[in-house]
C-alpha cells in the first residue's frame, strides 16, 4: 500500500482533528502518502481529494470540529454516486481509506466495500453519542460530556438561586450515554432516556416529595430521543400537574459537539488513528478500530453499526439511589 486518504463524515466531535492529526503522521511516518478528503463522501464523489503534508496537520490537536469537514450525502446512497465516489479515489490511485464516523459513515463503508473491494476502508468511532458497539468510549464522547456537565453546574446557581426546576435537554436521539453521565456527574434529580420507559407520574411523585421535603431547586437530564417528547412538553405536563413549581428549560444543543477536546479525547484519538493506519497497512478492511479495556479491538463495519452499546442499569439504579 502506497496511498491512502481519511476523511470525517456525519456529525462532527471533539478529537476528530486529533484523529486527522494521528492518521497523516503515522501513515507519513510509516512511507506513505496521505490525502485529505473534504466534506465526507460528498467530497470523494465531487473530488475535493488533495495531499496532506505533516505541516498541513500542525497545531489542529486542541480544535474542536474537523478542518477536513463533514456532510451527509444523499448521493452516495446511490449506485450512481458511490461510482463517483470509486472513480475519484481509483484517479488518485488510493488503496486504504480511514472513516472517522458514526454508523451511517459505517453502512456506507461497508456497502462500498461491497461493491468494490479492491480499496480497503477502515474505520474509526468519532461521534458524541458513544453508541458504537466494539469500543468502550467514541471520539467525542468524554468532552460532549464534560461540556454538558460544565453547563448543567452553571445551570445549578441558578437554579439553587431561584428555587426553580429545571429540564435540561442534552443531545441523544437514540443513545442516553451522554444523559445518564452528566446526571450522575451533576447530582440531578432524575434522568429520562431514550433506553427506558419514561413514567411521568412516577417522576412528579418524585418531585413533589421532594418540594414537600423543602427542597426547592431540582435538575431534570432529558435525553433529546425519550419517548415522552423532549424538555419542553415533558416541562408543560409537569407544570399543568405542579403549578406550585417555578420550571425552566434548558436546551444545550450544538454546543455539546464543539469545543477544546479533553486530554483523554486527544490520546485515545490519536491512538485509534494510529492503528487505523497500521491496520491498512496490515491488510485489514471493513472494520471499525475501537478500545476496550485499554486493548485495541477490530470490529467489522456491519457488527459495529447494527449492535448498540447498552446502557448499564447499575448506572440508571444510581441516579435514584443518590438523588
Amino acid at each position: 500500500m502506497k496511498r491512502i486518504a481519511v476523511f470525517t463524515s456525519g456529525g462532527d466531535s471533539p478529537g476528530m482533528n486529533a484523529c486527522i492529526r494521528a492518521v497523516t503522521r503515522s501513515g507519513l511516518a510509516m512511507g506513505l502518502e496521505v490525502f485529505g478528503i473534504r466534506s465526507g463522501y460528498e467530497g470523494m464523489i465531487e473530488g475535493d481529494i488533495y495531499p496532506l503534508e505533516k505541516n498541513a496537520v500542525s497545531n489542529i490537536i486542541q480544535l474542536g470540529g474537523t478542518i477536513l469537514q463533514t456532510a451527509r450525502s444523499k448521493e452516495f446512497h446511490t449506485v450512481e454516486g458511490r461510482k463517483k465516489a470509486y472513480q475519484n479515489l481509483r484517479k488518485h490511485q488510493i488503496e486504504g481509506v480511514v472513516a472517522i464516523g458514526g454508523d451511517g459513515t459505517f453502512r456506507g463503508a461497508h456497502v462500498f466495500m461491497q461493491e468494490y473491494p479492491d480499496i480497503a476502508f477502515v474505520g474509526t468511532p468519532g461521534t458524541i453519542d458513544n453508541d458504537l458497539f466494539g469500543t468502550d468510549f467514541t471520539i467525542g464522547f468524554d468532552t460532549a460530556i464534560n461540556t454538558a456537565m460544565n453547563a448543567i453546574d452553571n445551570i445549578k446557581d441558578t437554579a439553587n438561586a431561584h428555587n426553580r426546576l429545571f429540564f435540561v435537554e442534552v443531545m441523544g436521539r437514540d443513545a442516553g450515554f451522554i444523559a445518564l453521565n452528566t446526571a450522575i456527574a451533576t447530582g440531578a434529580e432524575a434522568v429520562l432516556l431514550p433506553e427506558t420507559t419514561t413514567d411521568l407520574g412516577k417522576l412528579i411523585e418524585q418531585l413533589e416529595n421532594n418540594y414537600r421535603n423543602k427542597k426547592r431547586a431540582s435538575i431534570v437530564v432529558v435525553s433529546e430521543g425519550d419517548e415522552a417528547g423532549g424538555a419542553f412538553k415533558i416541562a408543560d405536563h409537569v407544570k399543568e400537574k405542579c403549578p406550585q413549581f417555578d420550571i425552566k428549560v434548558a436546551i444545550l444543543g450544538h454546543i455539546q459537539r464543539g469545543g477544546r477536546p479533553s486530554c483523554s479525547e486527544r490520546v485515545l484519538a490519536s491512538r485509534l488513528g494510529l492503528e487505523a493506519v497500521r491496520a491498512l497497512v496490515a491488510g485489514k478492511k471493513s472494520v471499525m478500530v475501537g478500545e476496550v479495556n485499554k486493548e485495541i479491538v477490530f470490529t467489522p463495519f456491519d457488527h459495529a453499526a447494527k449492535k448498540h452499546q447498552e446502557i448499564n442499569p447499575v448506572l440508571i439504579e444510581m441516579v435514584d439511589l443518590l438523588a
